[in-house]
């Protein structure tokens, strides 16, 4: 009697891709590594399980209630939700031994119990960087990230893009103004919300919460402001308003544009978008979304901002920063599913080598002084016939197959086979 047999099925909410994709998203991510690596960001590999008391020092709300948490003997343990809170141990515990300001990119797998659902997984790829500082962390900082984010997708070559850029001290400070300070996190909340409901919606949101006509009038109004980027920092410096928040945050916003200049990003790839708040309460200062024009429905592509303290739950010393953060795999799936990428690699070996000889030390030879030459080559093992070895090196759409037999291992060379045009060649081994 035959053992029943379990079936072979992947959880809802992890990606599982098959070879050709995974070699596309492999590039992707090694891409996004590279351009991190161009500005001196240095690599960071932390733990994905941590102690729960650790990890959830900072956590309340609805991200509590999406951390994976168990327990293994005595012991409380959670799966990281971010790659953010375990940059903040880190840098605490290892504070003594760090070199600030800190630059580090970190990629790795995060997990969340949400709802499974098209394009939202439980498991999931974020390409992080940070800039920490000791005490202070200059605005240049914030003005570099802006380089690194237009560097990076220039590279991915997914089309036009536009960087999103404001200041929760702006926000905050216009708020104050009102009167609506203690409503400000709030109607940041549902300011982020704009581009998904329209600004209809956010009125009606903004009279549930009981705010006053001339306050939601005033709101608006300010969120609309348009113009170029040097016209609307100067409408936000006409509004007169004297709150002392609101103008730290338009010289702020003012210093970013100066120092993104000198970068040399032009000018059509970024701008000042009052409606982008960030979510996160964290965030401080400045704050950035990352659009493709031709897809704005996909929503944010890269995000962050700056914060005050990153480290504030686990020591006493103030750990200024700034980062931003790519959520590779929902934009993975996001641009596959619009047909905005493909995978056209099935192999990733340059070369099959088809052996017709029992001379196995000579075929290896080969294979290994192509290898030192940076060339990805595979060797055909099985005892097939040649036209099925071919056959396997078509359908894996393997550039070149070498064919070595006998007379190749006399006359010292091998024939090399272009697998696209045909075109056959005997080449000496040296």
């Amino acid at each position: 009697m035959k053992a029943n047999k379990t079936e072979p099925r992947t959880l809802p909410g992890f990606m599982e891709l098959l070879p050709q994709d995974q070699i596309l998203f492999n590039q992707i991510k090694d891409t996004i590594r590279k351009s991190y690596e161009k500005f001196g960001f240095l690599p960071l590999d932390t733990p994905i399980i941590e102690d729960s008391n650790v990890l959830l020092a900072k956590a309340g709300g609805e991200t509590e209630k999406q951390i994976y948490r168990f327990t293994k003997g005595e012991n409380d343990l959670s799966l990281r939700f971010d790659l953010t809170v375990p940059l903040a141990k880190y840098v605490a515990k290892n504070y003594e031994n760090l070199s600030f300001p800190f630059r580090r990119y970190q990629i790795g797998k995060v997990y969340r119990g949400e709802r499974a659902q098209r394009g939202r997984y439980r498991e999931f790829y974020q390409c992080d960087i940070d800039i920490i500082g000791d005490g202070e962390l200059s605005i240049i900082n914030d003005a570099e990230l802006t380089s690194v984010i237009y560097n990076t997708f220039s590279e991915l070559d997914f089309g036009k893009f536009t960087i999103c850029i404001n200041n929760r001290k702006i926000l905050n400070g216009f708020f104050d103004s009102l009167g609506q300070q203690e409503m400000a996190a709030e109607i940041l909340r549902i300011i982020d919300k704009i581009e998904k409901i329209g600004k209809e919606k956010v009125i009606s949101e903004f009279e549930e919460l009981g705010i006053a006509k001339n306050n939601i009038d005033s709101i608006i109004s300010f969120i609309e402001i348009d113009g170029t980027t040097d016209e609307k920092i100067e409408k936000l410096e006409k509004l007169n308003i004297s709150n002392e928040i609101f103008i730290k945050g338009i010289e702020e916003l003012k210093e970013i544009i100066k120092y993104i200049r000198f970068f040399n990003i032009p000018e059509d790839y970024f701008k000042i978008d009052l409606t982008i708040a960030r979510g996160l309460d964290y965030y401080t200062g400045t704050v950035y979304e990352t659009f493709l024009d031709e897809y704005k429905t996909l929503g944010s592509i890269c995000s962050g901002g700056r914060y005050e303290n990153l480290a504030e739950y686990y020591t006493d010393k103030k750990l200024p920063g700034v980062g931003i953060s790519i959520g590779l795999t929902r934009l993975f799936y996001q641009l596959n599913e619009i047909k905005l990428i493909e995978a056209k690699k099935k192999s990733i070996a340059d070369v099959l080598i088809i052996s017709m000889t029992d001379k196995f030390d000579y075929v290896s030879k080969v294979a290994r002084d192509l290898r030192k030459q940076g060339k990805n080559v595979q060797i055909y093992f099985e005892n097939k016939k040649v036209k099925a070895q071919f056959k396997y090196a078509d359908k894996l759409q393997i550039p070149y197959t070498i064919v070595i037999g006998d007379d190749e291992v006399n006359s010292k060379t091998y024939t090399l086979k272009n697998m696209e045009t045909g075109d056959q060649q005997q080449i000496n081994i040296n």
